[in-house]
């Protein structure tokens, strides 16, 4: 279950990555050439934070239940704090993530409020972008390959 887990999230990992690429060159053109919001960008954003939810599901699936990474952390958790790579499984990568997920939830509700396309298009580019920057933060690069 662990392996498989693993691999749904490593995997959405790379869709989430190119769908907030998309939106967020998207979402810039939109902005900077002033167009329309329109269906398909209100369904790109969608489904980014669609992505996000089920990607933050199966990751606090991994963390509280079965991941061995975690588990040695609560063990001893004052000890897993002193490890790098114990502690970036048991808080860094979490709150990071954590973080990331709230932006794009805020920038999606934002983007449906704002009164015209701009501001929808700025809106969705700030937090998706923000957002993106703390995912690429917050990947285990190490263990990517």
């Amino acid at each position: 279950m662990y392996i498989g887990l693993l691999h749904l999230h490593n995997t959405l990992r790379w869709f989430i990555l190119l769908i907030a690429l998309v939106a967020l060159l998207k979402y810039f053109m939109g902005w900077f050439s002033r167009q329309n919001w329109k269906k398909p960008d209100n369904t790109l954003s969608l489904v980014f934070t669609v992505l996000m939810d089920i990607q933050l599901l199966t990751g606090l699936v991994l963390y509280f239940f079965v991941s061995p990474i975690t588990k040695a952390a609560f063990q001893d958790f004052g000890a897993a704090m002193k490890n790098a790579d114990l502690r970036f499984y048991a808080v860094e990568h979490l709150l990071m993530m954590l973080i990331a997920v709230a932006l794009v939830h805020v920038g999606r509700v934002r983007a449906k409020k704002a009164a015209n396309s701009r501001a929808k298009f700025g809106n969705s580019l700030v937090f998706f972008g923000i957002a993106y920057v703390v995912i690429l933060a917050a990947i285990p690069w190490d263990r990517v390959f």
